[in-house]
């Protein structure tokens, strides 16, 4: 997929953003596209060879260079003076993009505390710290600004090797449909992205566990069988689609962004599970009511109200 940056330009250009693992997979992909749209971009990274290998993308395309500050997103004293460096070196923020995060897999029956700290803390933890971190930043700003969170699509699908990295996924989808309402008065747009297969090293997260989580009750896995999992990978789609995608569904002001078309068997079974479990009975009148107000309550926070308690009762 294509992006003709200029479509976007006349909303995006000169807003500023920050993405945290941008140096490479989707956080790059998303870097990609919004620099095609004239965005001025600070990125996180990790890794000291792919930030010079995803910087080189930029000056061969004549971009601007991006700001880019090192990070490990679990640590929230590095994430705040990150946010106040982007500020300093901008003068505004508009835009944070919730992107890093480790796929690490296993029985979940047989995981750790530590298994639960590490993907937890990375996954859930990190959007977390972004949000905290540079929401004052954004509200300070005008003009078009807005929120994106990269969950997965295992926010809506689970699987038997990935109850971690499922419910990091699901807490992330949780947290940002709810934020959406609290941004919406404030003029700012939230999106939940929900990717699936992407041509990305993901798979190797498992190989780059910090030394603070040792005690894994995950067991081992051979780096061939590893690697043969890796290859499931290579199907994936391209990192700038889903960007150029992202990009779109911030621009329409979607509130979920899902990626990949192939998923449409799977929402339908969960539809249908969903309805049959439902029990067959009359709801009393006071439920209802209640019910109602809550629906009531999440149309006018989409239009832009301040919902309290006792607009829920």
């Amino acid at each position: 997929m294509e992006l003709n940056g200029a479509q976007f330009r006349e909303q995006w250009a000169g807003r500023v953003a920050f993405i945290t693992g941008a140096a490479t997979g989707i956080g790059l992909g998303v870097a990609q596209a919004f620099a095609d749209a004239g965005m001025k971009l600070a990125l996180s990274y990790r890794n000291e060879d792919d930030r010079a290998k995803a910087a080189a993308w930029f000056a061969e395309k004549g971009h601007e260079a991006p700001l880019w500050l090192k990070l490990d997103v679990t640590d929230r004293a590095r994430f705040a003076a990150v946010a106040d460096e982007v500020e300093a070196h901008f003068g505004a923020v508009h835009v944070l993009v919730n992107n890093a995060g480790v796929s690490v897999f296993g029985p979940t029956d047989e995981a750790s505390y530590d298994d639960y700290d590490w993907i937890m803390g990375v996954n859930f933890g990190g959007v977390v710290n972004g949000i905290v971190s540079f929401l004052p930043k954004i509200k300070a700003a005008d003009g078009r600004r807005h929120v994106t969170n990269v969950s997965s699509m295992a926010a809506f699908l689970p699987g038997p090797q990935a109850g971690i990295y499922t419910a990091s996924k699901f807490a992330v989808r949780g947290l940002t449909e709810s934020l959406r309402y609290n941004l919406a008065p404030h003029g700012i747009g939230c999106s939940l992205c929900c990717p699936a297969l992407t041509r990305t090293n993901a798979w190797t997260s498992a190989m780059k566990r910090p030394d603070g989580f040792g005690e894994s009750g995950f067991p081992d896995v051979p780096p061939e069988a590893l690697e043969q999992f890796g290859t499931a990978f290579e199907e994936g789609m391209d990192p700038y689609e889903v960007g150029a995608k992202i990009l779109r569904g911030m621009t329409q002001q979607d509130g979920l962004i899902l990626t990949h078309p192939e998923h449409g068997p799977d929402f339908e079974e969960a539809h249908e599970k969903i309805m049959a479990a439902l029990p067959v009975e009359e709801a009393p009148a006071g439920r209802l009511h209640i019910e109602e107000l809550r629906r009531k309550a999440m149309r006018d926070a989409e239009a832009g109200l301040v919902i309290r308690l006792d607009d829920l009762t």
